[in-house]
C-alpha cells in the first residue's frame, strides 16, 4: 500500500489533487454549483505500501500498494464543512495544506491488478491504516502472504504486525538512519550477485537479529547517475566558492582613506557575504558544504564520501526465509505498479479533483474510479497492449446515423482488423453493423 513518493499487503494511499471530478470514472458527469470553491486531492506518497498478489510460487501471494490524499472542493450545497467529517486537513504532497483532502488506499497485485480499494479521513496517517488493510484482506484466504512495504511503513510496530499469523514482509530500510543492523550490513564484505543488466544483489545475515535477512541491491546505471549528478554540483559549489574567495581577496587589497572605511572593510571580510548565505542555504548545493570555525564555507569531503558509498543502492529488509534474494528484489521494485495505477487513476481517469463534500458521495467516486483502473488493467492484460493505444483504437469506432425519405437507420462502423483483434482478445461481442431502424 501507500508516496510514491508512501505499506499494508498491497495497498497504496493517495492524497493529492486539486478536487475530485465529476461522477464518473473518467470525471465526466461532473455537476457543481456555480461559484463552488476548487479542491485538491493530494497524493500521500510518505506511505506506499506493497502488499500481497499472486507471486513467486504456488500459495505465496504478494501485494503492494500506495496512497494518495485528494482534497475536496466545496461543491454542494448540503453536507459536512471543510475540515469536519471525511474531508480533513492533512499532510499535503502537492503542498496544498490550505485544501481539505482524503486518504486513499490501493491494493495491487503484481501484475498491476487493483484488487481492492480503501477510503479514509485526509487527516488519517500512514502508519495508522496497515493494520486494518492487512485485516481486511485475511479473509481472503490468500494462503501463504509476503508483504511488501516502503520505508514509510517500516516501524517496527508495522513489521511486528505483518508478522501475526505466519505471515512475512519485504521492507525498505533507511540507508542514512544511522541504526546499527544498516552500518553492519553497509560494512560486510561480499560478493553482489548478478540478477539483471541494472540490477545486483547481496544477501547478509547478523547475528543479533537471525529472524531476518538483509539484501543489499545496486543498480550500477544509478549509480553512475548518482555520481555524475554529484560531480555536477561539486562543480558548482567550487566555481561558486572561488568567485566569493577572489572578491574577498580583491576586498582585502583595497586600502581604505579613512578609519571609518577600514573599520567596514574589516567587517565585510569577516563577515558572510550574501552569496555564502544564498549557497549555504541552497536546496541541493548546502547539503555538500560545512562550516569552518571561522565562519567559512568548505566542502564537505566525509558527506561526500558517504554519499559516494551509497551510490546506486538500496537496502531491504525481510522475515522470509525461503525467498531468494533476487525475489526479494524484483518484488520490492514491483511497488512501481502501485504508483502507476495513482497515476492512472489522477490523470487518465480523472479521479481528482472531486467536487462532493458528502461521504458516501466521494467513496462512491472513488469506487466507480477504481472500477475502471480494473477495466483498464484487465484489458491491458489481455491484450498486450497499453490503455493509450486501446483507447485510441476503439476512439475510432463510431455510431453513424443516416436520415433519409424512406426513414431514419443507425449503424456502427465497420471494425478494422485491430479493433477485431482488441474485442476478441477482451472475449467481447462485436456491436451489430444496424443498431436502430425507424422507416418513415
Amino acid at each position: 500500500m501507500g508516496q510514491p513518493r508512501r505499506g499494508h499487503p498491497g495497498t497504496g494511499r493517495d492524497g493529492g489533487g486539486s478536487g475530485l471530478p465529476g461522477d464518473g470514472p473518467a470525471g465526466r458527469g461532473r455537476h457543481r454549483r456555480p461559484g463552488a470553491g476548487g479542491g485538491v486531492l493530494r497524493r500521500r506518497e510518505p506511505a506506499q505500501p506493497r502488499g500481497r498478489s499472486a507471486v513467486l510460487r504456488h500459495h505465496q501471494h504478494l501485494l503492494r500498494g500506495d496512497t494518495e490524499d485528494p482534497s475536496v472542493p466545496d461543491a454542494e450545497g448540503d453536507g459536512e464543512q471543510a475540515g469536519t467529517g471525511f474531508r480533513r486537513y492533512g499532510h499535503s504532497k502537492d503542498s496544498r495544506g490550505d485544501l481539505p483532502q482524503i486518504v486513499i488506499g490501493l491494493a495491487v497485485t503484481r501484475e498491476g491488478i487493483p484488487v481492492r480499494v480503501w477510503c479514509w479521513p485526509g487527516n488519517t496517517n500512514d502508519q495508522a491504516v496497515l493494520p486494518q488493510v492487512k485485516d481486511d484482506l485475511r479473509a481472503w484466504r490468500l494462503g501463504r502472504v509476503v508483504t511488501v512495504v516502503d520505508r514509510g511503513f517500516s516501524s517496527a510496530a508495522n513489521l511486528d504486525y505483518l508478522r501475526r499469523a505466519g505471515g512475512h514482509f519485504i521492507a525498505g530500510e533507511r540507508m542514512r538512519a544511522g541504526t546499527p543492523h544498516v552500518e553492519e550490513v553497509l560494512a560486510r564484505q561480499g560478493r553482489y550477485r548478478q540478477v539483471r543488466d541494472n540490477l545486483r544483489v547481496k544477501e547478509v545475515r547478523l547475528d543479533s537479529a537471525p529472524d531476518l535477512r538483509w539484501v543489499l541491491c545496486h543498480n550500477p546505471d544509478e549509480a553512475d547517475r548518482q555520481a555524475a549528478q554529484r560531480e555536477a554540483a561539486l562543480a558548482r559549489i567550487r566555481d561558486e566558492l572561488a568567485r566569493i574567495a577572489t572578491a574577498r581577496s580583491r576586498l582585502a587589497t583595497t586600502k581604505p582613506t579613512t578609519a571609518a572605511a577600514a573599520r567596514r572593510r574589516d567587517a565585510e571580510l569577516t563577515a558572510h557575504t550574501r552569496a555564502e548565505c544564498a549557497l549555504r542555504d541552497h536546496p541541493a548545493l548546502g547539503r555538500w558544504l560545512r562550516q569552518t570555525f571561522s565562519g567559512r564555507l568548505v566542502l564537505d569531503t566525509a558527506k561526500i564520501r558517504a554519499e559516494a558509498r551509497l551510490d546506486g543502492k538500496y537496502l531491504l529488509v525481510t522475515s522470509d526465509p525461503d525467498l531468494p534474494a533476487e525475489d526479494v528484489a524484483l518484488g520490492y521494485k514491483n511497488l512501481l505498479e502501485a504508483e502507476r495505477g495513482f497515476r492512472d487513476l489522477k490523470s487518465t481517469l480523472e479521479l481528482r479533483p472531486v467536487y462532493h463534500r458528502l461521504e458516501p458521495r466521494i467513496r462512491a467516486h472513488v469506487l466507480l474510479c477504481w472500477l475502471a483502473l480494473l477495466l483498464i488493467r484487465v484489458a491491458e492484460r489481455r491484450t498486450g497492449q497499453t490503455w493509450p493505444n486501446l483507447a485510441r483504437e476503439l476512439g475510432r469506432l463510431h455510431a453513424v446515423t443516416l436520415t433519409g425519405p424512406t426513414g431514419t437507420v443507425t449503424q456502427t462502423t465497420e471494425l478494422s482488423t485491430a479493433q477485431q483483434g482488441i474485442l476478441r482478445a477482451c472475449g467481447l461481442t462485436p456491436p451489430p453493423r444496424i443498431t436502430a431502424l425507424h422507416p418513415a
